[in-house]
């Protein structure tokens, strides 16, 4: 397989002196991948941060219940929203102007938490964060990729997910530190915009993406980029990838080509992090609907770290075990471990151990999630793709959040864990069916493999 990083016709017409050093390279990925850690933490730590601060928030603010779950919800809607727009913008006029502005949106959005006087204005801002959000799902871990050599890709991507979980644990401790404080949940939902700001410092100089300039036909910048950075392309796939792929935008995705791709990457995404959204969010009230005592905070500080830790196992496991292992068997076994901790409620041992075993082969899994929806989608549509994906794995995180309150408040925490594992049925059957192998190819051509159905 051909994955120079010239054109099988000639040198790229890279002007004398233009080579970066060694130096420069491992500074320019060593820039990129922090940016797009740091970016995919984010989203963790405004999750995360809610958790522990939604008690002091309703107290303050008034809310119902109703407003607690659009206030919890109000991220995911806003990632919904964020992801398809964010991520069209970035096909049709490249990755790097798109990765600077959304981060720019989500620290101003971080500082106005601070003054919020209702629920309402809470809401909207955390809708506006989380459309900044969509965005940064929808470019920061395809540009990544588009960086990323073909061996240890799965690895360095999956490692963002970590940082999803380490934002989520960050935000919990940072929660924990501030209940005790008079207004603490203001200064906690604000932190935020220190992590923010370093984000965006972090993304001046980052140039744009090799593999989309070959996508839009500007092949001499692509190649000068190329040689100069030492990137692994596979040109000739990506120049019959844009050959073969003729329709762009969100109509593409629904042809014949790229259903199959679309379907799987919405579906397998959703279904991971429906219940896991949802039981954080609300995780005191699931906690005191089992009658599992006072202890609320300390067991939201476990379900974190635990977390952190089964994404990093995952991470470690991906390019060694491949896509389809990791994904699938850890479907039907987590939906068993919710099932029986709603059939008995009543034996701590069984909580506990079905819990601990949920969030960490959950976890592992969902570092996939970084990973298989920049595969399968070929470079014209990687964005586009991926903000798809990312706005209907939340569709389902906000319905669940949303509703999880309410769902305790009528039906109880039995029904709503028997619920969560449904959805992870779901998830493994479509994932037995339509997850492709795409462990250690070239981006372009683990997309026509998706497409293909092999």
């Amino acid at each position: 397989m051909a994955t120079t990083p010239v054109t099988e016709h000639n040198e790229p017409s890279t002007p004398p002196g233009a080579h970066a050093t060694e130096r420069e390279r491992k500074r320019l990925h060593t820039k990129l991948k922090l940016a797009t850690q740091i970016g995919q933490g984010i989203d963790g730590y405004i999750i995360g941060g809610i958790g522990l601060a939604m008690s002091d928030i309703t107290d303050d603010l008034h809310l119902s219940s109703v407003a607690q779950g659009l206030v919890g919800a109000a991220p995911l809607i806003g990632i919904f929203l964020g992801g398809p727009l964010f991520g069209r913008l970035a096909d049709r006029f490249g990755r790097r102007p798109v990765f600077l502005i959304d981060m720019m949106i989500f620290l101003v959005g971080s500082v106005l938490q601070f003054f919020v006087a209702d629920g309402t204005q809470l809401v909207i801002i955390r809708l506006v964060m989380g459309v900044a959000i969509g965005g940064e799902y929808a470019i920061g871990a395809p540009l990544l990729s588009e960086y990323a050599g073909r061996r240890g890709r799965g690895r360095l991507l999956a490692s963002l997910e970590i940082s999803w979980y380490l934002g989520y644990a960050l935000a919990t401790v940072v929660g924990a530190m501030f209940t005790s404080v008079d207004g603490g949940w203001r200064w906690s939902l604000a932190s935020s915009a220190v992590i923010a700001l370093v984000c965006v410092a972090l993304r001046g100089g980052i140039p744009e993406s090799a593999r989309w300039l070959l996508s839009r036909g500007r092949r001499d910048e692509a190649e000068a980029l190329i040689a100069k950075y030492g990137i692994e392309v596979d040109v000739t796939a990506e120049l019959d990838d844009r050959d073969e792929v003729r329709q762009d935008g969100f109509r593409a995705l629904f042809s014949k080509q790229h259903l199959r791709s679309t379907v799987f990457a919405s579906v397998f995404w959703a279904a991971l992090v429906l219940p896991y959204f949802a039981i954080g969010t609300f995780w005191t009230e699931v906690f005191e609907a089992l009658n599992m005592g006072d202890n609320a905070v300390a067991a939201l500080l476990v379900y974190s770290f635990t977390a952190v830790a089964g994404v990093t196992a995952g991470c470690l496991v991906v390019d060694r075990i491949g896509r389809r292992k990791l994904l699938i068997p850890p479907f039907w076994i987590t939906a068993v471990c919710l099932a029986l901790v709603a059939v008995w409620p009543s034996s701590t041992p069984v909580i506990v151990i079905g819990f601990l075993f949920f969030i960490f082969l959950n976890a592992a899994s969902s570092a996939l999630t970084s990973v298989y929806p920049l595969e399968v989608f070929p470079t014209s549509l990687r964005t586009t793709g991926v903000g798809f994906a990312t706005a209907m794995s939340r569709v389902g995180a906000a319905i669940g959040t949303f509703l999880l309150p309410m769902g305790l408040d009528h039906y109880g925490a039995e029904f709503v864990l028997l619920i969560g594992a449904g959805v992870l049925v779901v998830g493994g059957v479509v994932s037995q069916f339509l997850a492709p192998e795409t462990t250690d190819l070239d981006l372009a051509r683990a997309a026509r493999t998706a497409r293909e159905g092999a």
